[in-house]
């Protein structure tokens, strides 16, 4: 497992479509390395900090090995790295392995995995395909958030070194799908059991079983 690329990208304004927003969408990779710090990577920013950023959102991290996925589907042949608005592109890190709470090393600094990306329509405007969100969702295929243990200096290249497993087992996958796709009360119950969850998708889910 390694880290294949570091992308940032402070706030910007856009207009597309009539619809202008701040967003920190347009990661670019950065050479050599960078500060992760409690609440993000040097350099990093978000546009929207209701929705995006904090302690639980401080790093996204996306697979590269669904950069093949998406370029057979759509496609296409102009991806590069942060193409899907990750701070991490990484390699061997699958979302059907990968469980919320378990921790890794990477570089000089330490993760624990917090949450599955929510899609919104800034994704499908960056990649210039309307209600590609939706599609984004329904692949399961969504990359994750981490919380930052260790704060330390990190660069494309590094290892990514398995710590611990969190004791639930719940992986990213069965997360996402269980809020957004099956929505089994017994799968959002397993993961109201997952101590390192976020506040936010704690309060999913038991919404979701209030109402069921």
């Amino acid at each position: 497992m390694n880290l294949l690329s570091v992308n940032v990208s402070l706030p910007k304004t856009v207009s597309i479509d009539g619809r202008t927003y701040s967003t920190g969408i347009y990661k670019e990779a950065v050479s050599g390395r960078a500060h992760l710090g409690g609440l993000n990577l040097a350099g990093d920013g978000q546009g929207d900090r209701k929705n995006h950023g904090g302690e639980y959102q401080a790093v996204y991290c996306y697979p590269h090995e669904h950069y093949a996925y998406w370029a057979n589907q759509l496609a296409r042949d102009d991806f590069a790295f942060g193409q899907f608005g990750e701070n991490f592109t990484t390699r061997g890190l699958l979302e059907d392995e990968v469980c919320i709470g378990d921790r890794f090393r990477i570089g000089g600094a330490i993760i624990q995995v917090s949450q599955p990306r929510v899609p919104c329509y800034k994704l499908a405007n960056k990649m210039g395909i309307p209600g590609f969100d939706k599609t984004f969702l329904r692949a399961n295929r969504s990359g994750f958030y981490v919380r930052v243990l260790e704060e330390g200096e990190v660069g494309a290249g590094d290892s990514i070194v398995e710590i611990s497993k969190d004791p639930i087992g719940m992986t990213v996958a069965e997360v996402n799908a269980a809020l957004y796709l099956d929505k089994q009360p017994s799968d959002a119950e397993r993961a109201l059991k997952v101590e390192a969850l976020s506040p936010g998708w704690k309060r999913s889910f038991e919404k979701l079983l209030a109402n069921a």
